[in-house]
């Protein structure tokens, strides 16, 4: 959510920001409603006065036995136009507040202009592109030809965009999510949660997937949301909250299902696991001291960062430009690991992670804020989030990236005290 104030300080200005998006103008309009809500607010304190006024009159009237029929009519004609006026100041705040929930965060300045993936800018990469003698498979060939990926039974179960794992595949995926929770509280102290999987539309709204994205949520008949992330229900931990200064800064990390309709992704990536109606997560947020979320932002990506090399998969960080940056998101990193068996075999990098610096967008939206120590002053706390990391595209890139020849998948070091000491998942073990 925006602050009004500023609007009204630099129109242009904010209309510039937008710009940025590819957004239209929208300062004028907002100025306008904003300009006729402080119109209706001022005539509605006015007229309250003139009430307070009228009645303290008609009760002094009344106590020297005059006639006060006069100005009880007055009161009367005063409360009429009040509700009348309270609803046009309802009516006003409600679609101020509509437009800008609907406009996205404003970039950070040091966020490069594009229009989209292609103009995202690296800043570093880590590790070499993994080479074979033989031609990689993608990770549908290696599971299914395992016995361990199973996308029919799915399919009948539940229609495209799902999969069954079996035995090991299965037990490796949990072992994915038990080593990511693992090094993140041991090593970086997030505090592992357990949030709900569903949620009112409100903590939608304050983390900023609904109203603009309200077609890629699933909802229940009872009115829940299932989450998309879980971003969503520990980020609004603290909604509606004044935290103490000394709190900050408050890391919360958990391993949970993930849901997303994908409206709109209508042919992309529809074989295999890289783009699921529901898939695993392990998720990062933080709630911090504005002076702070730069730096925190830097730290986050390093816990992501730090899976994939533990796990000895090549990856790049890249920095989102202007078209690509998600809606709540002032500045992104995105983590893209390196799968040998996408694009038929000639590899390409993929999104595994997204490092996200919100700013005080989302806090604006859930009413978050934290009280200065030693005074009264609040301010609004400022939120990030990132992936750390997606449970099933870490599958896909272990399963690509420790193929054999023999189409056995080699375990990674850091994951076999998860696996019993397992060092490899070969087809006869299925």
């Amino acid at each position: 959510m925006h602050d009004i104030r500023r609007i009204r300080n630099d129109g242009d200005a904010f209309d510039a920001a937008l710009a940025r998006r590819g957004e239209n103008p929208t300062s004028k309009f907002i100025l306008e409603q904003d300009t006729r809500w402080r119109e209706v607010t001022s005539e509605l304190q006015a007229l309250r006065q003139r009430r307070n006024q009228t009645s303290k009159q008609i009760g002094i009237l009344k106590r020297s036995g005059a006639d006060a029929e006069h100005l009880v009519k007055e009161v009367s004609s005063i409360k009429e136009r009040m509700h009348q006026f309270e609803d046009e100041e309802i009516r006003l705040d409600k679609e101020i507040n509509n437009i800008l929930g609907g406009l996205p965060n404003s970039l950070a300045d040091d966020v490069p202009d594009g229009t989209n993936e292609h103009d995202n800018q690296e800043i570093r990469r880590v590790g070499e592109p993994t080479k074979f003698l033989f031609k990689a498979n993608d990770h549908v060939a290696l599971g299914e030809a395992l016995g361990l990926m199973d996308f029919s039974s799915a399919a009948k179960l539940s229609g495209a965009r799902f999969v069954v794992l079996r035995g090991l595949l299965s037990r490796l995926e949990r072992g994915l999510a038990n080593f990511m929770l693992d090094h993140q509280t041991r090593k970086y102290n997030y505090v592992e949660m357990s949030p709900p999987l569903m949620v009112r539309e409100s903590a939608l709204y304050g983390t900023g997937q609904i109203p603009k994205f309200r077609d890629q949520q699933f909802q229940t008949t009872e009115g829940f949301w299932l989450i998309p992330t879980a971003e969503v229900p520990l980020t609004n931990l603290v909604a509606d909250e004044i935290l103490a200064e000394a709190d900050l800064p408050m890391r919360f990390a958990a391993y949970t299902p993930c849901f997303r309709s994908e409206a709109g992704a209508a042919g992309k990536d529809t074989r295999g696991m890289i783009r699921m109606h529901q898939f695993g997560k392990v998720e990062m947020v933080s709630i911090v001291h504005p002076d702070h979320s730069e730096a925190e932002h830097e730290r986050m990506t390093e816990c992501a960062e730090d899976i994939l090399k533990l796990l000895g998969l090549p990856f790049r960080t890249v920095v989102l430009c202007s078209g690509d940056t998600g809606f709540s998101a002032k500045k992104t990193y995105d983590i893209e690991v390196w799968l040998p068996g996408q694009d038929d075999g000639e590899g390409r990098y993929r999104e595994i992670s997204s490092c996200s610096n919100c700013g005080d967008f989302q806090a604006r939206r859930m009413r978050s804020r934290f009280r200065h120590d030693g005074g009264k002053q609040t301010d609004f706390v400022h939120t990030l989030n990132g992936s750390g990391l997606a449970i099933g595209r870490t599958l896909i890139s272990i399963l690509e990236n420790y193929q054999q020849q023999d189409g056995s998948i080699v375990i990674p070091k850091a994951l076999r005290p998860y696996m019993d000491g397992l060092e490899r998942i070969e087809a006869a073990m299925a």
